[in-house]
């Protein structure tokens, strides 16, 4: 038994939701999002709360059941609050700003690296070592953080790259003498 699927999704006040056959939408005051579930899980929106099941107990259906509910969770916090990931930017030299609608990243190459922020994604960098991204859908900004820290990930002798916000970075020793 899946101990995230078992427990029903409560819909937050503010936030509208419905269930049309397979899809989920939500509707709420930062916008809307819809998901397409599985057809190996059933999905019903009872009294205020939006409750996941198996349709049978093959392990196919039970695997798909605790995502499911997981990923409908994620869409009605979304369109409610909106999620938000941070990296910090260590190095001598690396910068963050940006240019526009674009992130523009100076991190140690020959040339400034220019990333195009997604649409419904809003990235700040409120010091020039920092980053904020922000958005409603959870996977998309977490996407759009992995592939700006893929640019310099950091390294383990010095440190130096592009790192989430709170992330520890195992640190090597360097060559003795």
């Amino acid at each position: 038994m899946s101990r995230i699927g078992k427990k029903p999704v409560a819909v937050p006040a503010g936030v509208t939701a419905a269930v049309n056959g397979q899809t989920v939408t939500a509707k709420g005051p930062k916008g809307e999002l819809k998901f397409v579930v599985n057809e190996e899980v059933l999905v019903k929106l009872e009294d205020g709360h939006i409750a996941v099941e198996p349709r049978d107990q093959s392990k196919d259906a039970r695997s798909k059941w605790g995502m499911s509910r997981t990923q409908i969770e994620n869409i009605l916090t979304g369109v409610k609050d909106g999620f938000e990931r941070k990296l910090e930017i260590t190095g001598v030299g690396y910068r963050a700003a940006m240019q526009g609608k674009n992130l523009q990243l100076a991190l140690g190459f020959s040339h400034d690296v220019v990333y195009q922020t997604p649409e419904g994604i809003t990235i700040v960098t409120p010091k020039p070592t920092e980053i904020t991204i922000s958005g409603i859908d959870r996977q998309q900004v977490g996407q759009v953080a992995a592939e700006i820290r893929k640019y310099r990930g950091p390294e383990p002798y010095k440190g130096k790259g592009v790192r989430y916000a709170g992330e520890k970075i195992f640190r090597k020793e360097g060559k003795k003498k």
